[in-house]
C-alpha cells in the first residue's frame, strides 16, 4: 500500500466529496493547506484525540501546509455535535486554563516543528454584526434543527439555546479565514467541518475536502470521550495507562493497534493472525499496552508498567512504593468519608458503589458494608479496585498532603 494510499484509509472513515478527488490532488504534488481545530473544553487529550492528530501528523510529514487550531473563541459557544444536551457556558479564563497544557500533550504524537499553531480567537473577535450577518445567510436553520440530536432535544422540550446555532458557521469561518484545502475531524465534525466547504464554495469558488476519522472506543465500549469518563488520557501516567489499555475488550485489540499505534499496516495483520491461532489474547494485549506507552513515554517506562502489571493486577501483590497519606483526625471514621479524604475516590456515591462491588479492602480485609465504621490505625494499607493503594501514616499535627 503506497503512502497516500494508507494517509487515506488507515482509520478513515469517509472523505467528501470522494477519496478518488482528494487521491488525485495529493498525488499532484500540490502542497495542501490542512487543519484541525480543537475546542479546550477540559485540560486534557485523550488517545482517541491521538487518532486525529496522527493523521495530521502524516500530512505535515508529506510536506503540507498544516495547522492545530485552538478554538479558544469557538469554545464560548460550545458546540454539541456529540451531545444530548447543552454545554455549560465556559469563562474564558477557563478556556485559557484549559489550553495550558494542550501543546505539551499534543507534542507526544504531533512534530511541531512542521505544524502551525494558531488561535481562532484571532479573527472571531473581529466579526463586526455585518460580517455575522452575511455568514449567517450562507446557512439554513432547517439543516440544523434536522440534526439528530437537535432534533431529539427539541422534541423533548429541551432548550437549544440561539447562540447553538452559531457554532457550525463560526467553524466554518475558521476554514474559509485559513482557506483550507482539507479538514481534519471525528465523524461527529462532519456537519461542522461541511460549513467550511459551504464558505470556501459560496465566497472564493473552490473545492475543498473533509477526512472524517473513526472513533477511537473506550473503555467502557462507548466513544472515547471527555464527558464520559471512559478515556486513556495522553497524560495518564504509565502504569495507569498501561492497566487501562489492559482493560479493553479483546475485540478491541485491533482496532487500538490500527489507531493507537505507529505499527505498520502489515505489522497489524501479523498480529490479526496471531489473534484468530492463539486461545488467550493477553499476550498480545500487553504488546499493545507496552507500545502505546512505549510511544507516548518511552521503552523503559512501558517496561516498568507491565512489570507493575504483573505483580499488583495478575499477582494481586502489593506494589513497594504506596503513596503515604498524612492522617489527621478522629481514630474512627466511615469508610465513605475515609475512601474521599484520602482521595482515593472523588465523590460517597463512587466511593458506596465501590464498596458495593467489593472493590475496597483495609490490609486484605474486604469492606462490604458502606456504613462501617473504621478505626484508622498506623500503616494501615487501603486498596481501591486494583491498583490504587494508599497507606496511611497518622499525624497529629503535619497539613494533608
Amino acid at each position: 500500500m503506497d503512502r497516500i494510499e494508507e494517509l487515506l484509509t488507515r482509520g478513515v472513515a469517509n472523505i467528501t466529496p470522494n477519496k478518488e478527488e482528494l487521491k488525485k490532488v495529493l498525488a499532484s504534488g500540490k502542497k495542501l493547506n490542512i487543519y484541525l481545530g480543537i475546542d479546550p473544553t477540559s485540560t486534557r487529550i485523550h488517545l482517541g484525540h491521538g487518532v486525529i492528530l496522527r493523521k495530521l501528523n502524516e500530512f505535515a510529514k508529506l510536506g503540507h501546509n498544516v495547522t492545530f487550531l485552538i478554538g479558544d473563541y469557538t469554545a464560548l459557544v460550545g458546540d454539541t455535535s456529540d451531545k444530548n444536551k447543552e454545554r455549560p457556558v465556559l469563562t474564558s479564563e477557563q478556556i485559557e486554563q484549559n489550553f495550558q497544557t494542550y501543546k505539551e500533550q499534543a507534542q507526544k504524537i504531533l512534530n511541531f516543528s512542521k505544524v502551525k499553531i494558531r488561535f481562532n480567537s484571532e479573527w472571531l473577535n473581529k466579526l463586526d454584526p455585518k460580517k455575522i450577518i452575511q455568514l449567517c445567510i450562507q446557512f439554513s436553520l432547517n439543516d440544523f434543527i434536522s440534526r439528530e440530536l437537535i432534533r431529539n432535544r427539541l422534541d423533548a422540550k429541551t432548550r437549544v439555546r440561539l447562540h447553538e446555532l452559531l457554532y457550525p458557521a463560526l467553524q466554518g469561518y475558521d476554514s474559509y479565514f485559513l482557506d483550507t484545502d482539507a479538514q481534519i475531524g471525528g465523524t461527529d465534525q462532519t456537519f461542522n467541518m461541511q460549513a467550511g466547504r459551504t464558505l470556501q464554495k459560496n465566497w472564493r469558488n473552490k473545492e475543498s475536502y473533509i477526512l472524517a476519522t473513526e472513533f477511537l472506543t473506550g473503555t467502557d465500549g462507548r466513544k472515547m470521550s471527555k464527558s464520559w469518563g471512559n478515556a486513556i488520557w495522553l497524560d495518564d501516567n504509565p502504569i495507569d495507562m498501561f492497566a487501562k489499555v489492559m482493560g479493553i475488550k479483546d475485540d478491541l485489540i485491533i482496532q487500538y493497534f490500527t489507531l493507537a499505534t505507529r505499527f505498520s499496516n502489515e505489522e497489524i495483520e501479523k498480529i490479526n493472525m496471531r489473534l484468530n491461532s492463539e486461545g488467550n489474547p493477553i499476550n498480545i494485549k500487553k504488546e499493545l499496552a507496552r507500545i502505546i506507552v512505549a510511544e507516548l513515554y518511552s521503552e523503559k517506562d512501558a517496561l516498568d508498567a507491565e512489570e507493575n502489571f504483573e505483580k499488583v493486577v495478575q499477582k494481586q501483590e502489593t506494589p513497594e512504593d504506596i503513596p503515604i497519606y498524612q492522617y489527621i483526625g478522629s481514630e474512627s471514621i466511615g469508610i465513605v468519608d475515609l475512601l474521599v479524604k484520602t482521595k482515593l475516590t472523588n465523590s460517597r456515591t463512587n466511593a458506596k458503589r465501590l464498596i458495593q462491588q467489593g472493590g475496597v479492602s483495609i490490609d486484605n480485609d474486604i469492606i462490604n458494608n458502606d456504613n462501617r465504621t473504621i478505626q484508622v490505625k498506623n500503616g494501615q494499607i487501603i486498596k481501591v479496585g486494583k491498583r490504587k493503594f494508599v497507606k496511611i501514616r497518622i499525624n497529629s499535627s503535619a497539613p494533608n498532603s
